[in-house]
């Protein structure tokens, strides 16, 4: 059995983790942090929980994290990073659900993310967690970067037509749009229902956080550097993310079937039959990334719809998927739930 902790477990990712964890047949949970809730039974704070998760939470400085086989962050941003060298050095295996080690520039890391980076010679060494595109080097790894929510959509809607070479790469273009529990169980003013409800916004036009990451992985595939516009919408759900994207051809190639070529044997990644057109509602609760492609007239603009769980495939069921990896499992070992409708 793997041993596992989670530090961070009373955020909406945490408790997405304990909730695929405690069903998993080759998983132990053996430690769950939280500073405010230390002492408290984790089946009280989630009563969805009870019955199947006996834990109750513990202080960071309490909990036998070196004792584990793997430690999940699903932590904000900058906490992994004070931790990440003392558990590798116990022999520890990391999981990192916020951005800590998600880009290989440092000093870009830092740019946007205001603050010094405590380990940077441990960035060169962390996997980028999307298997589908790294999944051998996810296997032998140490330290894994579990992608962004939007950044699983967008890139895995992107790779086909990048990896092909049959896209311009100036002007990408990602249309997304995100449920509050994107945000984090937190209270803000924005993810009030009153504010949220019967509303759609855009927001962080000028520049969001995700978007180096997206542009990272695209340049990886592509061989240079790309040229991308992203832009975030907040949406009245609670789960889903769904990314329009749009590219132009640079040459004639049937997209339906490059898209199934690519995609074939992906566990994780749904291509739909063509004219589909994909709801966050058919992914919801799963690890699923459901993706269809058009050609709107026939013309040279290629319009990619992709949908995920921006909780599953989008953050704790993908750094379970790559759990699964780095420990010789079945792939999707644990994450077999169908969707969950209506």
């Amino acid at each position: 059995m793997i041993k596992a902790g989670i530090v961070g477990g009373t955020g909406y990712t945490g408790v997405e983790l304990l909730r695929l964890l405690a069903q998993h047949p080759q998983v132990e949970l053996a430690a769950i942090t939280s500073r405010k809730e230390a002492g408290l039974a984790v089946a009280e704070l989630f009563p969805s929980l009870r019955g199947r998760v006996r834990l109750a939470f513990t202080t960071p400085e309490e909990a036998p994290l070196e004792r584990c086989d793997v430690v999940f962050f699903a932590t904000p941003n900058g906490v992994a990073m004070q931790q990440a060298r003392q558990l590798l050095a116990a022999g520890v295996r990391v999981i990192d659900l916020a951005a800590d080690f998600r880009l290989q520039d440092v000093a870009e890391w830092q740019r946007w993310y205001g603050m010094e980076h405590a380990c940077p010679e441990l960035i060169a060494e962390a996997v980028y967690g999307l298997p589908e595109v790294n999944r051998e080097r996810i296997r032998s790894a140490r330290l894994i970067a579990n992608p962004g929510c939007y950044p699983t959509a967008v890139q895995l809607g992107f790779l086909p037509l990048i990896e092909a070479g049959v896209v311009e790469l100036d002007s990408l273009v990602a249309d997304c749009k995100s449920g509050v529990s994107g945000a984090g169980r937190k209270a803000e003013t924005h993810i009030l229902y009153a504010e949220a409800a019967d509303s759609l916004k855009a927001y962080a036009v000028p520049g969001h956080r995700h978007w180096p990451e997206i542009r990272q992985g695209l340049a990886r595939a592509a061989g240079r550097e790309v040229g991308l516009t992203f832009v975030p919408h907040l949406t009245p759900m609670i789960r889903g993310i769904h990314a329009t994207l749009y590219a132009r051809l640079s040459a004639e190639v049937d997209v339906q079937a490059l898209f199934e070529r690519r995609y074939a044997g992906e566990a994780c990644v749904d291509v739909l039959p063509p004219g589909s057109h994909p709801d966050t509602r058919s992914v919801r609760a799963s690890n699923l990334c459901r993706i269809a492609v058009h050609r709107p007239q026939g013309g040279r603009t290629v319009v990619v719809l992709s949908v995920i769980d921006n909780l599953v495939k989008g953050a704790a069921g993908q750094a379970v998927q790559n759990m699964n990896l780095m420990f010789g499992l079945e792939e999707t070992l644990g994450l077999t739930q169908l969707p969950v409708s209506p």
